[in-house]
């Protein structure tokens, strides 16, 4: 069973990298397609924080994490280095634990 799902998840990836080879670079190249793709990474990042921040299973949590996280948005429009903002992210969320403040 799980030799099939790394063969299927094998040929998918390969048919996904040909398909990008197959479309027309002037496809890859019209403004809207641009836009697109310029902006899937901040989506799908913010999606992975969300699920990261507020799921635990299949429950909505609220916990230190929520704390972790209003923590680095303040770092970050204090305009702080990446490094500081998620050590501070990391400081608020395991001193609220380690207080017993938070889960």
């Amino acid at each position: 069973m799980i030799w099939a799902a790394v063969i299927v998840g094998t040929a998918a990836c390969y048919a996904t990298k040909l398909t990008g080879a197959l479309i027309p670079q002037r496809t890859l190249e019209h403004p809207t397609l641009q836009r697109i793709v310029g902006l899937l990474p901040v989506a799908m990042l913010a999606a992975l924080v969300a699920v990261q921040t507020f799921a635990d299973d299949s429950a909505l949590v609220i916990d230190a994490r929520l704390a972790g996280l209003l923590a680095a948005i303040t770092a970050l429009l204090l305009r702080a280095p990446f490094l500081v903002v998620v050590l501070v992210a990391a400081a608020v969320a395991a001193g609220l634990r380690a207080t017993g403040l938070a889960t």
